[in-house]
């Protein structure tokens, strides 16, 4: 019963938006008229009925029709009314195309798109098997434009690195995206590359990487990734002026691991004091204090933090605005929190090209919400060399030096 209601509000407000939209359309072009006084843009009838997937279920449309006799003085052919809310091609809405990927990505062949949505949506109205297959291959086409752009025209100042394991089985092993987001020096944050990767190995990295700068490239001037990852070895290889700093996330997690879940909330607040402290000296005051309490029983959670710390303190060097982005790898773990490896896969082998089109499909729809860093005017700055001391810029940087060594 509330399905129907608001599959119904659905059809009533998309009814009145199309009105609206063609009466705007025909006011616009009141004055045209033939030499008959008669008006060159006008109303007539409407379309037949068709069904457009809707987040709110399979909605029916009827859109109104535009008799528009004008002509184009260029190319000599008649104008044509075309719907900006429902496009004559529309027969799902961008969000049912951003849920396709999804599905994918958490193990569903695309044979199952259509009975799967079909129940969950009320019709599986415009997922034939046809409509599908082309979808995909618009993707592997947009994907493989994507990973062939000239990169010489834009700036990465900090990029994140992640590997990804997703449920997609391959013929011999389970997809593993590599994913790298950078933020511009504007500010904005954007997909970078995607690859296929073997276990996130260091020479699929490299690969990666290279690639990248073979297509013009910057080195960044900050990557942050998890410790475990063989991007860094790649990174020294590719771009080894660029700066290191481990994901907090993730080793936040390595760190309970070698705890007793009897010490966790202690260490979870102990931890805290490291990452949020106000500077890297309180930091380091932080580390001390970790260390005094866990070092004696568990010298092993220690060590995790100890044997990265100047990785694990590096984003204390860069804008106070901009820690809270630089500390993990969150931009590409919210994209991939609810696609990560789990027990269940696809039944039988899946397709490469396919599992990379529909991962860059979920990026770019996830991209379109992403908001700039904080303060993103200080991006810039930070590719310019500018130095940082407790996150604040540093005005004269030589005569700061001179001070502290005095």
């Amino acid at each position: 019963m509330i399905d129907e209601i608001v599959r119904e509000g659905a059809r009533r407000m998309l009814a009145e938006a199309l009105q609206a939209e063609v009466e705007a359309y025909i006011a616009q072009f009141s004055a045209e008229r033939d030499e008959r006084g008669r008006r060159l843009v006008v109303r007539n009838g409407s379309h037949q009925p068709r069904e457009v997937l809707t987040s709110a279920g399979a909605v029916e449309v009827v859109a109104p029709r535009v008799n528009d006799k004008r002509v184009d003085p260029d190319t000599g052919e008649r104008q044509r009314f075309s719907s900006a809310i429902l496009p004559a091609w529309c027969r799902k809405t961008p969000k049912i195309n951003e849920v396709l990927p999804l599905l994918y990505l958490h193990g569903l062949s695309t044979s199952d798109f259509g009975p799967a949505l079909g129940q969950f949506l009320g019709s599986s109205a415009g997922l034939s098997s046809s409509v599908i297959t082309k979808l995909t291959e618009t993707w592997r086409a947009e994907q493989h434009a994507f990973a062939t752009r000239d990169l010489s025209d834009v700036d990465y100042v900090y990029l994140w690195a992640d590997g990804v394991h997703v449920n997609v089985r391959l013929e011999e092993h389970t997809l593993c995206l590599l994913v790298m987001i950078g933020v511009r020096a504007d500010g904005r944050k954007e997909l970078v590359a995607l690859a296929d990767g073997y276990r996130e190995s260091t020479e699929s990295w490299a690969d990666l990487l290279r690639d990248c700068a073979r297509r013009g490239m910057r080195a960044p001037m900050l990557a942050i990734g998890d410790g475990a990852l063989g991007f860094w070895g790649a990174l020294r290889e590719v771009f080894p002026q660029t700066r290191a700093q481990r994901c907090w996330f993730h080793k936040i997690a390595n760190v309970l691991g070698a705890l007793p879940k009897s010490a966790h909330p202690g260490a979870k607040k102990a931890l805290a004091e490291i990452w949020n402290a106000e500077d890297k000296d309180h930091a380091l005051a932080a580390v001390k204090a970790f260390e005094a309490t866990y070092g004696a029983r568990f010298d092993r959670a220690v060590f995790k933090i100890t044997n990265d710390l100047e990785e694990l303190l590096t984003f204390y060097d860069y804008p106070v605005e901009h820690w809270v982005h630089l500390r993990t790898t969150n931009p590409i773990e919210s994209t991939f929190g609810t696609v990560r490896h789990r027990t269940k896969v696809t039944r039988g082998p899946g397709s490469r090209a396919a599992g990379l089109a529909m991962a860059f499909k979920l990026i770019q729809a996830a991209q379109a919400r992403w908001r700039a860093v904080n303060a993103p005017h200080l991006v810039a700055l930070v590719r310019a060399g500018a130095v940082f001391k407790a996150g604040r810029l540093v005005e004269r940087p030589e005569e700061h030096s001179h001070h502290v060594a005095a």
